[in-house]
């Protein structure tokens, strides 16, 4: 055998190992990510709401978190991480392991239009999350106190036309209550100025202690206080009435013609999730929705549960992500 030969015979030889080895390693990394997702859970899994305890995120997120706990056989674990209009929860997320033990409240907030009022976002919606599947819808309510001389929206609007600004508090910027409150200034030529909280509660507090005399809130966490008569409200966002408010109009009804907003929300986890493991937590997170209780409980509330599928959520949320960055840069919507 001449030596040309057998260089390209040894060659030849060593190509066809190095080949075997890749196949090899890709084989057993597969196998071992097989395994991992078919034990998957074996530990509690940590779920990040990006808001403050007591809100509606908080409220649906231990409603539906102890079922799911329940259905995967082991313990869901809420761990509040509020600021910066949730953004710093959701990058907590973006940034833990793929491995389906940190998962997160995602919103229309974080998700889709943080992004385009946020000079400095700490992550990427569109390329650093994993999404699992909606939760569902909540409900946002114009509210006002009761020594406030207006019961119906067109009372606000011709009472705030006559001040030189009315302020109005928020759970936070960037928030789909903020959102809500620049689209009705929009459409009703009301000079609205925001007071943006670290959440519904602190808020709400201020209102109920008379330092604040408008909000546009999420409706779980102001009902108790609406049916108590300490809060009024004036109307809902919605398409629809709230089931748990059915004599108050929605905006349209009472006079701002083509306004609606619905706020949605999902569970998402960081990029590069296994599809095996997105799938267990989807089903879970599905069959807790659809239970009798946790509806009832949700319902009661003003929050709607709505399960979807990982792609559903993931095609919402892009576009959504294309439609509020045009409202944003309309109405001039800015953290900063």
């Amino acid at each position: 055998m001449t030596p040309r030969l057998m260089a390209r015979r040894r060659f030849l030889h060593s190509g066809a190992a190095a080949c075997g080895a890749l196949l090899g390693g890709l084989f057993l990394a597969a196998a071992d990510a097989a395994a991992q997702s078919s034990d998957y859970p074996s530990k509690p899994i940590r779920f990040v709401v990006p808001y403050a305890p007591g809100g509606t995120t908080d409220l649906v997120a231990r409603t539906v978190g102890q079922k799911v706990g329940e259905k995967l056989g082991k313990p869901v674990v809420i761990e509040n991480r509020p600021g910066a209009g949730g953004n710093i929860g959701m990058d907590a997320v973006a940034k833990s392991a793929p491995d389906g033990y940190t998962i997160g409240f995602g919103a229309i907030s974080t998700n889709a239009l943080n992004p385009h009022v946020y000079k400095q976002m700490p992550f990427d919606p569109r390329k650093d999350f994993t999404a699992v599947g909606l939760l569902g819808t909540s409900t946002i309510v114009l509210q006002v106190v009761p020594g406030l001389p207006v019961k119906t929206v067109a009372e606000f609007v011709s009472y705030a036309k006559k001040q030189p600004e009315v302020n109005y508090g928020t759970a936070g910027v960037g928030t789909s209550m903020h959102l809500a409150a620049v689209m009705f200034a929009q459409m009703t030529g009301t000079n609205l100025v925001h007071v943006p909280y670290k959440g519904s509660v602190p808020a709400i507090n201020d209102m109920l202690g008379g330092h604040l005399q408008v909000m546009f809130e999420n409706l779980p966490a102001s009902l108790p206080h609406i049916q108590a008569g300490k809060i009024r409200a004036l109307a809902v966002a919605g398409r629809n009435r709230s089931p748990s408010l059915p004599n108050v109009p929605t905006m349209a009804e009472a006079g701002v013609g083509g306004y609606e907003l619905e706020p949605w929300f999902g569970v998402y986890g960081p990029a590069n999730m296994p599809a095996a493991v997105v799938q267990k937590l989807n089903q879970a997170f599905n069959e807790a929705l659809a239970q009798p209780e946790v509806k009832e409980k949700l319902l009661q509330a003003g929050f709607t549960p709505r399960g979807s599928t990982a792609a559903e959520l993931a095609a919402l949320s892009a576009k959504e992500y294309d439609r509020l960055g045009k409202v944003a840069r309309q109405a001039g919507m800015s953290a900063d």
